[in-house]
């Protein structure tokens, strides 16, 4: 499982040590139990006043015409190798407090902590999460295919 652990300066766990982002991927379905236990493992993140600022939007292979609508959204270069990954997801900050209407001026770091969170679980499990900046965010905020 945890073959490739980093060497550290200091001593840190080795689901942190076995933590890293590969760009190739086995197109083998994750089983649904793993795939909520991700899920449940990023829900349980801490965030400011407990508002879980963030949603996931979740495609696997098995759903052909919602992955290809996450994929066309990654850029060119990302598309090429995340094609071939089971499952992709999308995080999403909601930016304003439920409790006050307020800015919510910590939700991107909230996010980041929830998927944290997830890659950890991921390595847990023996899976490989690797997060991406590369992908248009106006085409991902669409509600429609196009």
């Amino acid at each position: 499982m945890l073959e490739n652990l980093a060497e550290t300066q200091y001593t840190v766990h080795d689901l942190i040590r076995g933590r890293w982002s590969p760009r190739a991927f086995s197109n083998r379905t994750v089983e649904r139990d793993k795939l909520l236990s991700l899920l449940e493992a990023a829900r349980w993140a801490a965030s400011s006043y407990n508002e879980q600022p963030w949603s996931l939007i979740v495609a696997t292979q098995d759903q052909p015409s919602e992955y290809a609508r996450l994929l066309s959204c990654l850029l060119e270069f990302n598309q090429s190798w995340a094609q071939s990954a089971p499952v992709l997801m999308l995080s999403v900050a909601k930016l304003h407090f439920d409790r006050n209407g307020k800015e919510n001026r910590h939700a991107f770091h909230d996010v980041g902590a929830a998927a944290s969170n997830l890659a950890t679980q991921a390595i847990a499990l023996d899976l490989f999460v690797h997060q991406m900046a590369g992908f248009d965010a106006q085409k991902a905020r669409r509600r429609s295919p196009s």
